[in-house]
């Protein structure tokens, strides 16, 4: 099960870190994925780790200025956002897979949401 909180309202401009919560697997054998869905959009990839923390990957919107990390020890990982854009406005979900990358499909569990609203 995987819970996602930390989101919020934002200036543009500023920072947020968002936290995803494991529980009920062996979460330090897994990557983990952030994915984002705007209104009327498609969800789209963020961010994944590998299961190690290891290996990081990012999409190009958020690349230089996002940072994902994973203590396994919490069972929680994080996505660091600075520089928000309102363009960054979106439902952000994490979700775990055996191998973390950017397609939806590798992914097997999802947690709802978090609402990260960045105001211009």
């Amino acid at each position: 099960q995987l819970q996602a909180y930390g989101g919020g309202l934002v200036q543009a401009g500023g920072s947020l870190r968002l936290s995803c919560a494991a529980s009920g697997r062996t979460f330090s054998s897994y990557g983990m994925g952030w994915f984002r869905q705007a209104p009327g959009k498609e969800r789209e990839f963020v961010a994944a780790i590998s299961w190690t923390g290891g290996s990081t990957n990012y999409a190009d919107s958020v690349k230089g200025r996002s940072t994902v990390s994973k203590d396994n020890a919490k069972n929680t990982v994080y996505l660091q956002m600075n520089s928000l854009k309102p363009e960054d406005t979106a439902v952000y979900y994490c979700a775990a897979a055996r191998f973390a990358d950017h397609y939806r499909r590798s992914y097997d569990s999802w947690g709802q949401g978090t609402q990260l609203t960045v105001s211009s």
